[in-house]
């Protein structure tokens, strides 16, 4: 055999010749100008026409493999004109497959109501479930932009809005795998946060290189709808990315946040609110989400009751109203229901196991145990913003929730919850280590006519026991805790604007220096960064009504000491005359008296009764009173 044989055709290497060289014209550009616009075209605007006509390539994937030339079918077909017959049969296949999928997704957004009665007609379909009037309506939209006239000029937008599909799935993927959803399987073998991540970044960078100002005018378009439907708060079926993301990052956070490593620097007030009944509770409860500032809020319900007494979980309904009560009062806070054999048993639970790792409550507030008859506030809100709501004034309330809860017990209905059982509540509450707040005459406050008012008002602190006058000079914890919650009050629109805090300085003007020591309480004012004017009160008149003290300390300014009904009275009456304009008053909140120290449950309740009685008798006829016990150091200096 010849070597000849070997060899390969001349023909062949010419043709090798004419692919190598076609090979280098391809590698450069070559782009020329378009015949409509004479610019020349660039990659860019190549990418953004030819990339609209290739997005059905996840629907073709399967036919990748098929690369050959199917042009010699128009040579051996029976019939050429089929082959122009079957494009125009295919492309409008492809537009009627697009204008029913659009027409389907406009229906599905009509009917979640997601943009309201604009995309109402949309819902209107055949017997058959055919939404004609959504085809119409898509139809009307695509002749609209064919009035162009170009489709290069269209081309660009779909291109644009097809990234943009493609990086909001990108965006969701992303988010479910950063959010760690249990639910989220991906069957994509090669799925990763780095795949759907350079599929987001990818998407993107191509939108803004077709066309910067399309692509700015469409990311802000779906900004304002996102806007638009976060602000709605519309009830969905398919579950918020944007729970699950908070979930994901408020378990990390909560882990992080160490209890171990609190610092008074840092300190804020996390309450827990004990309420019996919402429907006359809402001042209280707005007020208490005014002082927060910042920190944990609790509502607190004990059902009395017994767990073996039911069947199914008798709290399984309970949740879902007071949740209705929180949004419509437009308060941030938790609520917390438990059921026990008493309220008593029932709040040392919520006291005990209410909030999550760091944060626990540290102060417990209970509304004041009298006997004045029960006042619907809830349902005389309702009615101030039926008033209102025509001037544009929103007080707070959501007009839904006037079914919500059971009505008031009567004038002459007995409690269920006793007197003792009531300062059992205080002792449980500060055995536990919580700071103690107890609010009464909460029905007179109105925030409306604290907004509405031209004259500044009080917001005052009395920080001195009141049942031991002479611990006057003494500043304890409880002091500060006073001034501290006034202080965050008096930060708090629109406390911060009408109000001004005031500070009492109650002094014996026969034995006390008084420039001395107003001087030492603005030096300590300023210190503590305080602003506050301090008002100077003499008392001369009532030190004669008490006996001479053996012995005076801060320890003993913290135990409550029963003084005299007269006495009491005429300290009363010395707190309302300065009382004309104050808007809410602090006062200083003794220690019960413990149980220990009497001999006898009778000579026990005998005492803590008067406790109550004369708590009554101090602030009767007061302006919104706040009575604190303070445990911890509250305030700092070095910040």
């Amino acid at each position: 055999m010849s070597g000849d044989e070997f060899h390969r055709p001349k023909h062949h290497r010419n043709v090798h010749r004419v692919v190598i060289g076609y090979f280098h014209k391809n590698l450069l550009s070559s782009y020329t100008k378009d015949y409509n616009t004479c610019k020349k075209m660039d990659f860019a605007s190549v990418f953004a026409i030819l990339f609209s006509s290739v997005t059905g390539i996840l629907n073709g994937a399967n036919i990748f493999l098929l690369v050959n030339n199917y042009n010699f079918l128009q040579d051996i077909n029976l019939w050429a004109p089929f082959i122009l017959i079957g494009l125009f049969a295919a492309t409008l296949s492809a537009a009627l497959g697009n204008l029913i999928g659009a027409s389907r997704i406009l229906e599905a957004l009509a009917n979640d109501q997601l943009f309201g009665i604009f995309l109402k007609p949309a819902t209107i379909t055949t017997k058959g479930g055919n939404p004609y009037v959504a085809v119409l309506m898509s139809w009307i939209l695509v002749q609209a932009v064919l009035l162009v006239g170009s489709l290069n000029a269209i081309a660009p937008a779909a291109s644009v809005f097809f990234l943009l599909s493609y990086a909001g799935v990108n965006l969701a993927c992303l988010a479910l795998e950063l959010a760690s959803a249990p639910n989220f399987r991906p069957s994509f073998k090669y799925f990763t946060w780095y795949t759907c991540g350079a599929g987001l970044l990818g998407s993107m960078v191509m939108c803004f290189l077709i066309s910067p100002i399309y692509t700015s005018v469409a990311i802000i378009i779906m900004l304002l709808l996102t806007i638009l439907l976060h602000f709605r708060s519309l009830p969905t079926q398919w579950g918020s990315i944007s729970q699950a993301l908070i979930y994901h990052q408020v378990r990390k956070y909560l882990l992080m946040l160490d209890p171990r490593k609190g610092h008074v620097k840092y300190w804020r007030p996390q309450i827990i609110l004990m309420v019996a009944q919402p429907r006359q509770s809402c001042e209280l409860i707005d007020f208490i989400n005014d002082i927060k500032k910042g920190g944990l809020y609790v509502l607190g319900h004990v059902k009395v009751g017994r767990w073996e007494d039911h069947d199914t979980d008798p709290l399984g309904e309970e949740q879902t109203p007071w949740m209705t009560l929180v949004d419509g009062m437009k308060i941030k806070a938790f609520v917390e229901i438990t059921m026990a054999t008493s309220v008593v048993e029932g709040m040392r639970h919520l006291v005990r196991i209410a909030g999550l790792g760091g944060m626990k409550p540290n102060t417990v507030c209970l509304g004041f145990y009298d006997s004045s008859k029960p006042i619907d506030s809830l349902a005389r809100r309702l009615t101030q913003k039926k008033k209102r709501i025509l001037g544009g004034v929103e007080n707070g309330v959501s007009s839904d929730m006037e079914g919500l809860f059971s009505s008031l017990r009567g004038e002459h209905e007995n409690k269920s919850l006793q007197p003792g059982e009531y300062v059992q509540m205080i002792e449980d509450s500060l055995k536990l280590q919580k700071n103690v707040i107890l609010c009464r005459h909460f029905h007179l406050l109105n925030k409306t006519v604290v907004a509405d008012t031209r004259t500044t008002s009080y917001i005052d602190v009395w920080p001195v026991n009141l049942f031991q006058p002479e611990t006057a000079s003494f500043f304890d914890n409880t002091c500060l805790f006073m001034l501290q919650f006034a202080c965050i009050l008096r930060m708090v629109p629109p406390w911060k604007a009408k109000t001004q805090l005031r500070v009492f300085l109650c002094l014996n003007a026969q034995t006390d220096n008084t420039l001395q020591k107003e001087q030492k309480l603005d030096a300590y004012l300023q210190q503590l960064r305080i602003y506050a004017k301090i008002k100077i009160v003499t008392w001369d008149h009532l030190m004669h009504m008490l006996p001479q003290p053996t012995e005076v300390s801060s320890e003993l300014m913290q135990d409550f000491h029963s003084a005299a009904n007269q006495f009491i009275q005429e300290m009363n009456e010395l707190i309302i005359s300065h009382s004309s304009r104050t808007v809410v008053s602090f006062l200083y909140l003794p220690r019960p008296p413990p149980e220990s120290k009497f001999q006898g449950v009778d000579a026990t309740e005998t005492e803590r009764d008067k406790f109550l009685q004369q708590l009554e008798l101090l602030s009767k006829n007061l302006p919104p009173t706040v009575f604190v016990h303070g445990l911890h150091p509250v305030t700092s200096t070095t910040l």
